[in-house]
């Protein structure tokens, strides 16, 4: 009886699991490269004054290696970062989004990559219930915030 007993609650235990829903986390695309039409110079100056415009705290920023680091800021799942699904519903709520932006000289453009790091901070699942820190759970980049910055730089080159 013992063990028809443990048994029966290991698998009422997996069957309660199961409702919780799985988690099913977003494909990571690879990191954004675009070419600018710039001097190096000329963009550099213009990545600084976009990421300023878009107030985005940075942690790092050298020039003579090219790269830009930004602290962790807060951004609403779903504008900059894709948490996947819980079950059928998508995770909602806020990532901690970080991004590492690479510049270097070509011929006659400059190469810009961003990589991205993002992960949930608050979220639930679906629109309803109230926002919780755990579990955190790894994001992919939707690819807006790399696309706009790289048209501001673009624009701000031709000023």
């Amino acid at each position: 009886m013992g063990s028809t007993t443990t048994a029966s609650l290991a698998l009422a235990a997996l069957v309660l699991a199961g409702c919780g829903g799985l988690h099913v986390s977003p494909l990571a695309p690879p990191p954004y490269r675009a070419d600018v039409p710039a001097a190096y110079e000329r963009t550099w100056a213009a990545l600084v004054r976009a990421l300023a415009r878009e107030n985005v705290p940075l942690r790092a920023i050298a020039r003579d290696s090219g790269v830009i680091a930004s602290d962790d800021f807060v951004a609403p799942i779903g504008v900059y970062a894709d948490c996947g699904r819980i079950g059928d519903d998508r995770v909602e709520g806020e990532a901690l989004v970080a991004f590492t932006i690479f510049v270097e000289p070509n011929a006659r453009a400059t190469q810009v990559q961003v990589n991205t790091k993002m992960r949930t901070q608050a979220h639930r699942k679906g629109a309803s219930g109230r926002l919780r820190s755990e579990p955190v759970y790894a994001c992919a980049s939707t690819g807006r915030f790399e696309a706009n910055l790289l048209d501001a730089v673009r624009d701000l080159v031709r000023e």
